[in-house]
């Protein structure tokens, strides 16, 4: 009988040794479980709020790139503008190393010759003499004999552009002194002849310049009249 006791309760002591043993185990793998969940939960967790950090940074990053952009609108809009005004001092500059100028006294030499043909027509020559291309504008105003009034100028020789001249270049007028068939009226006989020059304005400027006439002087009446400035004498003289 003792036997039978003494191995039921090594029995009982086996078993609870295993109970306890399979109790520890399952301990040991649940803490072991918790352990692997928790940390790389937390890591995960961490690195998630590192990467929303990331975004964050990111985000101000892109604001910064936003401004960074910005300002090369900025710097593309100064160095449009700096463009633009080059250019527009470039189309000055350009303007100016043109260098033209208005036909003045100053700057041509005037002279007149009677022709045989056509009758009673008087040549005006206009030579720039100076060293920059100028504008001949709109025609001449004739002061024969010093008289009170300009006479008219023939509308149908407008020019289509006006004359300019190049230095050494030189611009024509025709005058018609008096009607071929006499009906003129009030001729008498100038000895004289200031040339006045007209502006950008076709205003008027100055007290001209005198011309010589031939020594015996020209015929004139009320059909004097004058052509604009040309480029060509046959022009101003047809």
């Amino acid at each position: 009988m003792s036997n039978t006791v003494f191995r039921r309760r090594t029995a009982l002591l086996t078993a609870g040794f295993a109970a306890a043993a399979s109790l520890a185990l399952t301990a040991c793998g649940t803490g072991q479980d918790t352990g692997a969940k928790s940390t790389p939960t937390a890591v995960a967790d961490s690195g998630n709020s590192s990467t929303a950090t990331g975004s964050t940074g990111g985000t101000k990053a892109d604001a910064g790139s936003e401004a960074a952009a910005s300002g090369t609108d900025s710097a593309v809009t100064v160095s449009k503008s700096g463009r633009s005004s080059t250019a527009a001092k470039g189309s000055t500059a350009s303007k100016g190393s043109s260098g033209t100028v208005t036909c003045t006294v100053a700057n041509t030499k005037v002279t007149a010759q009677t022709v045989t043909r056509p009758l009673n027509h008087l040549l005006l020559a206009v030579k720039n003499t100076g060293s920059k291309t100028c504008y001949l504008y709109g025609y001449p105003a004739l002061n024969f004999q010093d008289a009170q009034a300009v006479p008219p100028v023939d509308e149908d020789t407008h020019p289509q552009a006006v004359t300019t001249l190049r230095p050494g270049q030189s611009g024509y007028a025709g005058v018609l002194l008096s009607a071929a068939d006499g009906s003129g009226s009030g001729g008498y006989t100038a000895k004289t002849l200031k040339v006045i020059f007209q502006n950008r304005s076709l205003d008027f400027v100055g007290s001209g310049v005198k011309v010589a006439l031939p020594a015996k002087g020209v015929w004139i009446d009320s059909s004097l009249t004058t052509t604009y400035w040309l480029t060509d004498p046959q022009d101003a003289l047809n």
